[in-house]
């Protein structure tokens, strides 16, 4: 195999609000705490079942952070695409532990609102030195964020039958 890939996809809702952190740099960092669930109809009981997972999110990158931060609160869908890491770190006792993360990097990684920004008007931003551009489509707008050397979502307006 040439290469290798780190990509998670995730679609779930906020279990908490965004908890935005300061590193000594003065950067800043959000940490979201995304559930995603699963139902199934149990083939003996005939019952409905569901599983639900939680997945720590870190993100590092500058724009994402500041929709994180504005936009999201408890409950909110989103969807996002970052990575896999796993980082050791020792607790008050000294014991060492291991965290696994999704990490939207500084310039990397996806969040895309998928419930609005409280307004009913979804908005899809992307990592980078990016512009942000209004797209309106079928009556409702949204802010889109693109990366400056990809063509704006209006360039990409065609007919399409549905």
């Amino acid at each position: 195999m040439a290469g290798s890939v780190n990509k998670v996809i995730l679609v779930g809702n906020l279990g908490r609000d965004p908890e935005v952190a300061v590193m000594q740099s003065g950067g800043k960092i959000v940490k979201l705490s995304i559930a995603t669930s699963e139902s199934w109809k149990d083939r003996n009981s005939g019952e409905r079942q569901s599983k639900t997972e939680w997945h720590r999110v870190v993100i590092f990158n500058e724009h994402l952070g500041k929709v994180a931060e504005n936009y999201l609160k408890k409950g909110s869908k989103v969807y996002l695409e970052g990575q896999l890491q796993t980082r050791k770190w020792e607790d008050r006792d000294g014991v060492e532990k291991y965290t696994t993360e999704v990490v939207l990097q500084r310039y990397q990684g996806e969040l895309t609102m998928l419930d609005g920004r409280g307004d009913n008007e979804g908005g899809s931003y992307g990592g980078g030195d990016d512009q942000f551009v209004e797209q309106n489509s079928g009556g409702s707008s949204g802010l889109v964020q693109h990366d400056t050397g990809a063509p704006a979502a209006a360039d990409l307006d065609d007919d399409i039958p549905f």
